[in-house]
């Protein structure tokens, strides 16, 4: 059984346990850099999350406000996983894939 560690962020861990290198509490990944809170909107790859929010950013030719989406590929790690609808928080750690450069470390 491995020892969950401190992440240098405000989170709970997860209560369930896994043996993963890429998970921020049971293995050796660092988070570092940018974290964001957003809606998981796909699950379905393996170890993968779709994260999505919402913004608005503001036009200044018309005067009005737009409706914008980010949508980033999250490593999804075993102990806390994720389902969609499920709000959570994620951190920006070392390229783990070719488009996954965050991992979901709270689930909120």
């Amino acid at each position: 059984m491995k020892v969950k560690k401190n992440i240098g962020l405000d989170a709970k861990a997860p209560k369930d346990v896994c043996n993963s290198h890429k998970c921020p509490w049971h293995g050796a990944l660092k988070i570092r850099g940018r974290v964001f809170k957003g809606q998981v909107v796909s699950s379905k790859s393996s170890n993968t999350a779709i994260v999505q929010w919402n913004y608005y950013n503001y036009v200044t030719k018309y005067e009005r406000y737009e409706r914008r989406k980010t949508r980033i590929s999250v490593h999804n790690p075993s102990c806390i996983s994720v389902a969609v609808g499920d709000t959570v928080k994620i951190g920006e750690c070392r390229p783990l894939s070719k488009s996954k450069s965050f991992v979901i470390f709270e689930k909120v």
